[in-house]
């Protein structure tokens, strides 16, 4: 395995794409001899790849495509997952509600999202490549955050499809033909995503450690603030390079190299992506100065939230700025984290002007650097040099941040009346006639 140092697994292989990548959660066995059960899983994936084949003019022998069904085991199957989610045209998650459990479709689906995040924010256009499926009846309750933004279409296959899914039509031999009609009608949805939006290969990630797209089974819904503190292009000093700076912080483009999204949108999507639901705002638009920020408010039982400061440092050449930063970080809590995009590419971070605000940067945040530092993702305020680099780190943040959070908030009890804790007292005895039961009284 060969780890780069933006924890890349190298490069993609140079060999051609499969149309799609079919990810499923796994049922286990129950009972003996009761066979493979993930059997009908495999059987709607050979109907996909026949029909796709004679969609399209794929050559004999060619991918069409990827089920993790083909793997043998010992082959290293992190490794193949991995290839072949930054190989595929297409996702397609057979959803069902064990699907929302799995972490390994967590994962799946996660590693995929960030593809597409990388291609929206190259050619700047919209990429939709995810079709998802249902594989049993799924309400809408039951979404996760992280895929409530997917377009599920019901209406396309029909009523039944809808209450039944792929596994209902293909076990009810009177639904047959339907579950025909309804497979045909899913490779033909694939072959067109592939040939609308083009999604070029991307990186190979470390699958194993990549995070999961779902929070943990009957955990309750995760919130997370972003707050970003960036001047704006009429702010930067006239010797600065406009490029990355827009109309106001969140319009921050710092990879603009590599991005033509602003970056405080690409993080908004990426945390949403781990299944929390961000806010984002401007640190010039917050009141730092207040007596409970950062993190003001009671929000799911405790103070404040988890909260994420995406700071540049040419915002130091503000004075109020600075001013507002450094109170920002003598009172921070514990649950507050800093991500320090810092480019690479961008000549001026790295001159004496660069150097200058760098050392003035450890002297306004001291607290928020002192506490990354004693992390595992201590590149995120050492300075983040890529936006590969940004979209490997910010998961890692938010999973500290939050347990961070978890740890030390305080709770509060939700509003109303006091109601007292419950005492158990013990039985009751029946009470004895007068003089009790050795007195002569009747039992």
């Amino acid at each position: 395995m060969l780890d780069t140092p933006d924890g890349e697994w190298g490069q993609v292989p140079a060999e051609g794409q499969p149309y799609f990548f079919l990810s499923y959660a796994h049922t286990p066995p129950w009972g003996s001899g009761g066979g493979d059960p993930d059997h009908w899983v495999h059987q709607l994936y050979r109907d996909l790849c026949n029909h796709i084949m004679a969609l399209t003019d794929l050559p004999a022998g060619a991918e069409v495509g990827f089920i993790d069904r083909e793997m043998g085991s010992g082959v290293g199957w992190p490794r193949k997952l991995s290839e072949n989610l930054a190989r595929c045209r297409v996702f397609v998650p057979l959803l069902s509600p064990r699907y929302f459990t799995s972490e390994m479709c967590g994962r799946e689906l996660f590693a995929f999202n960030e593809r597409l995040l990388h291609a929206r924010a190259a050619g700047g256009r919209e990429v939709s490549a995810i079709v998802p499926a249902l594989w049993t009846r799924v309400d809408f309750h039951q979404l996760p955050d992280s895929i409530r933004h997917i377009h599920l279409d019901r209406t396309t296959f029909g009523d039944r499809y809808a209450t039944n899914g792929f596994y209902g039509l293909i076990k009810l031999s009177r639904l047959r033909d339907e579950y025909e009609e309804t497979v045909l009608t899913l490779a033909q949805r694939i072959v067109q995503v592939a040939e609308e939006w083009p999604l070029p290969p991307g990186r190979l990630r470390d699958y194993e450690t990549t995070p999961s797209a779902f929070r943990p089974r009957g955990e309750e819904p995760r919130h997370i603030h972003l707050t970003v503190a960036a001047p704006s292009r009429d702010s930067v000093p006239e010797d600065r390079d406009p490029r990355p700076y827009g109309e106001d912080a969140l319009d921050w483009n710092p990879y603009h190299s590599e991005s033509t999204r602003p970056l405080p949108a690409l993080a908004e999507e990426l945390i949403r992506s781990l299944d929390y639901r961000p806010t984002v705002s401007s640190f010039d638009d917050e009141d730092t100065d207040g007596p409970l920020s950062p993190g003001t408010g009671e929000e799911s039982g405790k103070t404040g939230r988890p909260r994420i400061l995406l700071v540049d440092r040419w915002t130091l050449t503000d004075e109020e700025r600075r001013r507002r930063l450094k109170a920002f970080d003598a009172q921070a809590q514990p649950w507050v984290s800093a991500v320090v995009p810092w480019n690479r590419a961008d000549l001026q971070c790295h001159g004496d002007e660069g150097q200058r605000l760098t050392t003035e940067f450890e002297r306004t945040l001291p607290l928020l650097l002192e506490r990354g530092r004693r992390t595992d993702c201590r590149t995120a305020v050492n300075g983040v040099p890529t936006l590969k680099a940004f979209t490997d780190v910010l998961p890692a943040v938010v999973a500290h941040t939050t347990r961070q959070y978890l740890k030390h908030a305080e709770a509060h009890p939700p509003p109303g009346p006091h109601v007292p804790r419950p005492r158990l007292l013990g039985p009751i005895q029946p009470p004895y006639p007068e003089g009790g039961p050795d007195h002569g009284g009747e039992a």
